[in-house]
């Protein structure tokens, strides 16, 4: 039913028109205590198999919504009511800033992907830190909050900016996450590198601690699968060593070759961060590797290319203790976390896992 609605209403929209359209409707259902009861009931059953421990939060299950869908902290409770045991809102910058010049927004649908160069079009963290305050929450939902560099701040004063959202930020987010990843923030990925991101998230640390005192808010990086293996290793080593919670991998790509991408060239060549299924195999590659040099260390989160629920799994054998997705609700619609859940909990009964957390990391373990 929703790919023909798709076909018929939402392929035919400019992609961010269509997304303010279907996230307009997702938050007026949020709002009506009948309805959205009745939508929960339907769309997101908990099965009690998958309960997942993260960070030292509780959640109904692996299975949450990436950042870049609800930039500004307006739509968590209507994202929960659709099956997402986890909402990352961002990414949120230091001030407000509207983002890059549309045309911005891209469909390659006959690779199930999408790039954007959106560039963090956002509210700002002094905004988003009052709605987040002000929020009566319907859903309990673990709420991560990402955050990233204003673009007209220079490279040079980029911690600065970090610190001021993180401050901001940290006393109303269950866990907070260092966007140094996104391709469309002119100078970002620089920050990647070892000797710039070592002082950044020092600083990031210290200045939720300084926020939050007497709660440590759990602290991630989200890194890009462009990195080369040896700066995913140096980054691993890192997280490791300043006591990082997590590290979420991975953000888009700046890739197009190799993809075996099938959609018109003028599309493919439009810049941005690809993202949806051609990143699959990469992003799974960067967790594994990720997991080998960690470990049950540091909790990893596996974004990228997550289609099925068969995707989902084969990212907590590879590792991930929690697994999120974006794109592809694009193309599947309000039943896709279901469909997600009841292929994980058929796929936990028949594994020789008793839980999901005894099936973390499975591949990557076994002797070569």
């Amino acid at each position: 039913m929703y790919k023909f609605f798709f076909q018929l209403v939402f392929r035919r929209m400019d992609p961010e028109q269509a997304h303010h359209l279907a996230f307009r409707w997702i938050r007026l259902a949020a709002r009506v205590p009948v309805l959205r009861t009745f939508v929960a009931a339907v769309l997101a059953p908990r099965h009690k198999e998958l309960r997942t421990e993260a960070f030292g939060l509780r959640m109904h299950g692996p299975f949450g919504l990436a950042a870049g869908f609800d930039k500004n902290a307006v739509a968590i409770d209507g994202m929960s009511m659709l099956g997402f045991d986890h909402v990352e809102i961002g990414t949120v910058t230091g001030e407000p800033q509207p983002g890059n010049p549309r045309k911005r927004l891209f469909r390659l649908v006959a690779d199930r992907a999408l790039i954007n160069r959106m560039g963090f079009n956002n509210d700002g963290s002094l905004a988003v830190a009052a709605r987040l305050a002000s929020r009566e929450a319907v859903f309990k939902t673990v709420v991560g909050v990402n955050i990233g560099k204003t673009k007209v701040v220079p490279e040079a004063e980029a911690v600065a900016d970090y610190v001021k959202s993180a401050e901001r930020l940290a006393p109303h987010a269950d866990y907070l996450v260092v966007n140094v990843s996104s391709p469309n923030t002119p100078g970002l990925r620089n920050l990647q590198a070892v000797d710039h991101l070592r002082p950044l998230l020092t600083a990031v640390r210290e200045a939720a601690d300084r926020a939050v005192p007497g709660r440590r808010v759990p602290l991630l990086v989200k890194i890009a699968p462009d990195l080369a293996d040896e700066d995913i290793d140096a980054v691993a080593d890192l997280a490791v060593e300043l006591g990082l919670d997590g590290i979420i991998a991975t953000n888009t790509t700046i890739a197009r070759e190799g993809l075996g991408l099938r959609s018109a060239p003028a599309l493919v060549a439009e810049t941005g961060g690809l993202s949806g299924a051609p990143l699959k195999e990469r992003s799974l590659e960067v967790l594994r590797r990720l997991y080998a040099r960690v470990g049950d260390r540091i909790t990893l989160v596996g974004v990228g290319g997550v289609e099925t629920a068969e995707d989902a799994w084969q990212r907590i054998l590879a590792g991930a203790t929690l697994v999120q997705g974006y794109s592809a609700f694009i193309y599947q619609g309000p039943f896709w976390c279901r469909s997600i859940h009841k292929g994980l909990t058929a796929r936990l009964r028949t594994s020789p896992y008793a839980t999901l957390a005894d099936a973390v990391g499975a591949d990557v373990r076994k002797p070569a």
